[in-house]
């Protein structure tokens, strides 16, 4: 399966939102990546909307357009709001709680930590980045691999968490306690559109 391994930065800038969630990829160029990025002012479709609302989650969560439509038909069968259930899913994805507890900076260096091995979910080993982590999951590192540089600097890098995961800066482990409330989440996202895509 072949995954997007450009930057992305330009992904941010085309669609308009701060991918890393921190406004770093748009400060400097608030404006659509190349050489018109900052040239075009055309007015978009309601499908056009629709569809760059779904880009946005799926680059911020890095997931490919397959993958993305699963999890958004499996949402779908869930009690509750269809769009908020989707956004829950993704959030409870293990790459991205990974990135939420601060052992990596991006959503995409915590996924590459899961597919090496270094991650343990209630003691055991899961190197599926798109493991779907229950509440009450503990999220820890190997015992051998709480040394690693790149993990220590991610950790010093940490300014605040969210509400809906817990981190013992002793043990290096977080846990999972609850599933997020749409407050907690990216206030950016219009995921009623992203319904409306699907189900156009």
């Amino acid at each position: 399966m072949s995954r997007y391994t450009g930057s992305s930065y330009k992904q941010a800038r085309r669609v308009g939102i701060s991918l890393l969630e921190n406004g770093k990829e748009i400060a400097r160029r608030p404006y659509g990546p190349g050489q018109h990025g900052a040239d075009r002012k055309g007015k978009l479709s309601n499908y056009g909307i629709q569809l760059k609302e779904k880009q946005k989650v799926r680059f911020m969560y890095g997931l490919g357009e397959k993958q993305f439509k699963k999890t958004f038909l499996e949402a779908g069968k869930m009690k509750g709001i269809h769009g908020e259930n989707f956004l829950r899913l993704l959030e409870s994805r293990l790459d991205n709680l990974v990135y939420r507890l601060g052992f990596a900076t991006t959503r995409r260096a915590a996924r590459q930590l899961v597919n090496h091995g270094h991650i343990l979910v209630d003691g055991k080993k899961v190197d599926i980045p798109s493991y779907r982590v229950k509440v009450g999951s503990t999220i820890s590192l190997k015992e051998k691999d709480k040394d690693l540089k790149v993990v220590k600097e991610a950790l010093e890098k940490v300014v605040s968490r969210v509400e809906f995961v817990t981190f013992d800066e002793n043990k290096l482990e977080g846990c999972y306690v609850r599933l997020p409330e749409r407050r907690e989440l990216n206030a950016d996202i219009d995921e009623s559109l992203i319904v409306e895509f699907y189900n156009r």
